[in-house]
C-alpha cells in the first residue's frame, strides 16, 4: 500500500468504499463548479464505476477526511493509466491536491503502470498544480453541448439500415462494437463486459431507451450510442458513440447522435451534451451536427 499522505494537521485519511459514493460525488460537483461554473457529476456516475466486478473500492481509493468527519478530498487509482481526484474548493491551497497526487503515483508504481493521469479543466488549479508537479500533457478533451434552441439535425440512414433501442439481446454486440472501436485509439486493456454491463445496463436510474443501436442489413448492431439522463432529467448526455469499423462513412454516427439527443428531448431533456478528446478525431463530427464547445479539459499524467 502507498505511505500515508502528507496532510495538514487535523485531516485523516481513510479508504472509501460503495457507502461514500455520495459523499464523493459532491466533492466532485463543488469542484466542477467552482473551476468550470458548471456540474456534470453525480452520484450515480460514481456507484455505476464502482459497483464494476473488477473494481475493488477499498484498496483503489484513499479519501481525505476534516477532525469532523466531513470528506473534503479523494483519489482512486484501480489500474491502467486512468485515476481521478478531487478536492473541495474550501480546501484548497492545503497541500491536500499535492497529497492526493503523490498517492496516486504511488499506487499506480505499486500496480506497475508505466503512466498514470486524470482530465482536469485547463488552466484550472488542479491543471497547475499537476503542472508544477511535473505531470505533461497527453491529449486534450472536449465537453460539447447542443444549445437548447438549436433544431436536431435529421440525419437520413442508407436503405436497410435502422435504429432503434437495444434489447437484452443486443447487449454483447453492442459492447464488442464500442470496445473494438475505442481500442483502435484508447491505450488500456479490454473492458470486461460484465464491468461494461454495470456501468451502462446497472447504472441507477438507466432505462432500456437510453441504449440506442444501428443496425445492418443483416440484422446484427453496427453502431451504438449510450445516453445517459440526469437526475432531474434535464440533460441528455452520449457517453459512448462508436461505429464498426466495415460500416463506417455511412452516416450511422450522425443519424444515431441526432436519435439520441431526439430521444433525450422526447423524455424531457433541454440539454444534450457529450464528450470527446484529441484522440478519436470525432471533433468535427459533434461541431457538423450543431454543437458547441462548453469546456476544455487537459489529461495530465505522470510516470511514477
Amino acid at each position: 500500500m502507498p505511505a500515508p499522505l502528507q496532510l495538514p494537521s487535523g485531516y485523516t485519511e481513510r479508504p472509501l468504499n460503495l457507502a461514500d459514493a455520495g459523499a464523493v460525488a459532491r466533492v466532485m460537483a463543488a469542484d466542477e463548479l467552482a473551476t468550470t461554473g458548471e456540474v456534470h457529476i453525480e452520484e450515480a456516475d460514481i456507484v455505476a464505476e464502482w459497483q464494476r466486478p473488477s473494481f475493488d473500492v477499498g484498496p483503489a481509493t484513499v479519501g481525505v477526511l476534516t477532525p469532523t468527519g466531513e470528506l473534503v478530498g479523494y483519489a482512486e487509482c484501480s489500474g491502467g493509466a486512468r485515476a481521478d481526484s478531487a478536492v473541495h474548493p474550501d480546501h484548497w491551497d492545503h497541500g491536500i491536491g499535492t497529497a492526493l497526487a503523490g498517492w496516486i503515483s504511488a499506487r499506480a508504481a505499486e500496480l506497475g503502470e508505466p503512466v498514470i493521469g486524470m482530465p482536469v479543466p485547463q488552466g484550472s488549479p488542479g491543471d497547475r498544480l499537476l503542472e508544477s508537479l511535473g505531470w505533461f500533457t497527453r491529449w486534450e478533451s472536449w465537453v460539447l453541448v447542443l444549445p437548447e434552441d438549436a433544431v436536431i439535425p435529421v440525419r437520413e440512414l442508407p436503405e436497410t439500415y435502422a435504429i432503434r433501442a437495444a434489447t437484452p439481446q443486443d447487449h454483447e454486440q453492442v459492447w464488442n462494437v464500442i470496445e473494438d472501436a475505442f481500442l483502435e485509439w484508447s491505450e488500456r486493456e479490454r473492458e470486461p463486459y460484465a464491468d461494461w454491463l454495470a456501468t451502462v445496463i446497472g447504472r441507477p436510474g438507466a432505462e432500456p431507451w437510453n441504449l440506442r443501436v444501428a443496425t445492418g442489413p443483416d440484422g446484427a448492431v453496427v453502431a451504438a450510442a449510450v445516453l445517459v439522463m440526469t437526475e432531474d432529467g434535464r440533460e441528455g448526455y452520449v457517453s459512448q458513440l462508436a461505429t464498426r469499423k466495415d460500416h463506417r462513412n455511412r452516416g450511422l454516427a450522425q443519424a444515431l447522435l441526432a436519435d439520441a439527443f431526439g430521444a433525450a428531448r422526447a423524455h424531457g431533456a433541454t440539454r444534450a451534451t457529450l464528450s470527446t478528446d484529441s484522440r478519436t478525431g470525432a471533433l468535427d463530427l459533434y461541431l457538423r451536427v450543431g454543437m458547441q464547445v462548453e469546456s476544455t479539459w487537459v489529461h495530465r499524467a505522470t510516470r511514477p
